[in-house]
């Protein structure tokens, strides 16, 4: 713990060594113009900043202008898979930029025809065709317009919960989050209810969720509101930003057929899901279904802005024949390119997939129904849960307090689900603002998730090259940071 804390400044520091208390005071101006400065004249785009300087970061950690040393617990943003400034992609970058990193969108490069044989060489038939972007919301807008164009339709469906991005059509499908204030979306979009097992809308007899039945009645709902242009339905196999909820097996089957039903389209937005980190190449193999078109983002260019979008040659030459037109300043650039197809070298030789596999959470593990393990005598000691792994840390922190709901998720992106009493499920926003602000100040950066009609959600992304022992970091400051937060109330 103490290696992720700021070292304390000694009080007796001799009186011949005045540089030291210059040094901070000058760092403290430093600091104090930095933020008058950001106060001054950046744009708020999503909530007040962090109030940390961040200097350098490498491997899992960050490191602040201040000296501190932070764990990330988010890989950037649920983007840097293989860590910050692995020195095989700083290796790539370096010899790219050198050579040719840019070029007029109409011409190709190698890389960039490289990545798109190999991302097509991890995916089942018929997905053969890339188009490379930048961002996750680019990669959503282009398989929305491309969905559209080929099926001559235009309405789309989407999780009710879910986040594709902040362009007009992605965002018109993103309902999490964003949707007040900016006046109409795109016409046609449609939000059906999540399937959340934690928090089941329609239950059986012994109250688990009736996914199927909750199937039923959304297209029903959907088909009562459409005009008979459905065009496509895009969603995420696994709900990230919608506080990390997985479809039970069997859902996306499902939503395939009504979609086959309605002569529409089923894209899957993997952008955090994608490349190993649930631990198999993409998540949707869990489900044995192939998309018609899949989006990839984040993890593709490992922080780095690289999205793709993929398809069959059936719908790509349909696009083609009817005029798909989706010209961007930097479509296929051949830097990022080059970064992608390194990305695919280091999740190939390090099989990052069975490390994500065994090291992560592993599924579901539901508090309640058993007995609560108490910590301290008589249970298992703190120190303890530094030499385990992510899924017996995770039970370990839900045994440790009662205000831990619910643990989910696949491979290494798991979520943790806060809630004041187990019963009734009830949440509190303000519990998980003080959790968050204690595990930064414990050398920890967390995400949560507040959404309206469930607890506050840890969404736990570590880069997938992440040592057990970071980890186990990890989770003993959370741990630590979690018992310290219901000290407080």
């Amino acid at each position: 713990m103490a290696a992720s804390t700021p070292a304390p400044v000694s009080a007796d520091l001799p009186s011949a060594t005045p540089s030291y208390p210059a040094a901070a005071s000058t760092a403290s101006r430093s600091a104090a113009a930095f933020w008058a400065d950001a106060d001054r004249h950046l744009v708020r785009y999503g909530g007040d900043f962090t109030r940390e300087i961040i200097d350098r970061a490498a491997g899992s950690f960050l490191f602040t202008a201040d000296g501190r040393k932070i764990l990330d617990f988010t890989s950037g943003q649920m983007s840097a898979i293989l860590g910050h400034s692995h020195p095989e992609i700083v290796a790539t970058v370096q010899r790219q930029v050198a050579t040719l990193d840019h070029l007029y969108s109409g011409m190709l490069s190698r890389p960039v025809v490289d990545l798109a044989r190999r991302l097509a060489e991890t995916l089942p038939a018929p997905l053969e065709k890339a188009l490379l972007l930048t961002t996750g919301a680019e990669s959503n807008e282009a398989a929305i317009r491309m969905a559209k164009l080929v099926t001559g339709k235009h309405e789309i469906v989407s999780f009710a919960r879910s986040w594709h991005g902040m362009t007009q059509a992605a965002a018109s499908a993103t309902y999490s989050a964003g949707r007040k204030g900016y006046g109409p979306g795109a016409p046609g979009n449609f939000a059906i209810p999540v399937p959340n097992t934690y928090r089941p809308d329609f239950t059986t007899a012994d109250g688990a969720l009736d996914w199927r039945r909750q199937l039923d009645f959304a297209f029903d709902l959907i088909d009562a509101q459409s005009t008979g242009s459905l065009a496509a339905c895009l969603v995420e196999p696994i709900l990230s930003s919608g506080g990390i909820i997985e479809p039970p097996v069997g859902y996306f089957a499902a939503l395939q057929a009504k979609c086959r039903e309605r002569g529409m389209l089923l894209i899957l937005d993997e952008a955090q899901t994608g490349l190993c980190r649930t631990g198999t190449w993409y998540a949707f193999e869990r489900d044995g279904v192939v998309p018609d078109i899949l989006t990839l983002s984040k993890t593709l260019g490992a922080g780095l802005p690289l999205a793709a979008v993929l398809t069959s040659a059936e719908i790509e030459q349909e696009a083609y024949d009817r005029g798909f037109l989706f010209f961007t300043t930097h479509v296929a650039d051949p830097l990022v390119a080059a970064v992608g197809n390194t990305v695919l070298d280091v999740l190939t030789a390090d099989k990052l997939d069975e490390r994500a596999r065994s090291r992560g959470p592993g599924g579901r593990h539901r508090r309640g129904e058993s007995g609560r393990r108490a910590g301290g005598p008589g249970g298992e000691p703190r120190g303890g849960l530094a030499r385990r792994r992510a899924r017996a840390g995770l039970e370990d922190i839900a045994g440790r307090h009662a205000v831990v709901g619910d643990i989910r998720g696949r491979g290494l992106l798991a979520g943790l689900e806060l809630v004041t009493d187990r019963e009734t499920k009830h949440s509190s926003d303000e519990l998980g603002a003080r959790v968050t602000r204690r595990c930064l100040e414990l050398g920890l950066h967390m995400n949560i998730v507040q959404l309206p009609g469930m607890g506050g959600v840890f969404r736990i992304a570590p880069p997938l090259t992440a040592t057990e022992e970071e980890l186990s970091l990890g989770l003993t400051i959370l741990d630590e940071a979690i018992g310290d937060s219901c000290a407080e109330r």
